[in-house]
């Protein structure tokens, strides 16, 4: 189940730094226990950033909705379980070079933070998940 999240937490949240957006996606996916995603009928949206595979994800279905512009209007979000993201995707996107795009936003010119996928693990497994 998603919780709600208002416009003016939205607004706030998405125009913070892309660190301190990693630090609202830690906190918010350790305690709902969701990752989410991007996904049209061709599969997940993945994106090339500066030569590299991006898997962009957020903490609440609202951030990524609002990132599905242009390229990515026909895609909608979808959860990933923080356990699966764990034990399945984590090693899957290290297999192959998969790095992760963490909680862009269409407000920042920095998009968001690119993580290796087990870098992000690691501080998802400190943050409770």
């Amino acid at each position: 189940m998603t919780y709600a999240l208002d416009h003016a937490e939205f607004r706030r949240i998405s125009r913070l730094p892309a660190s301190a957006r990693l630090e609202e996606f830690l906190a918010r996916v350790a305690l709902h226990q969701q990752v989410w995603g991007l996904r049209s009928a061709g599969g997940w949206a993945v994106i090339d950033a500066e030569g590299e595979d991006c898997f962009p994800v957020w903490p609440h279905p609202d951030f990524a909705s609002a990132w599905a512009v242009g390229d990515l209007a026909d895609c909608t979000p979808q959860a990933i379980a923080l356990d699966a993201w764990l034990k399945k995707w984590t090693p899957g996107m290290e297999a192959d070079g998969t790095l992760v795009l963490v909680f862009p936003t269409n407000d920042d010119d920095d998009e968001g933070l690119v993580m290796e996928a087990e870098e992000l693990a690691k501080e998802l497994r400190c943050a409770g998940g």
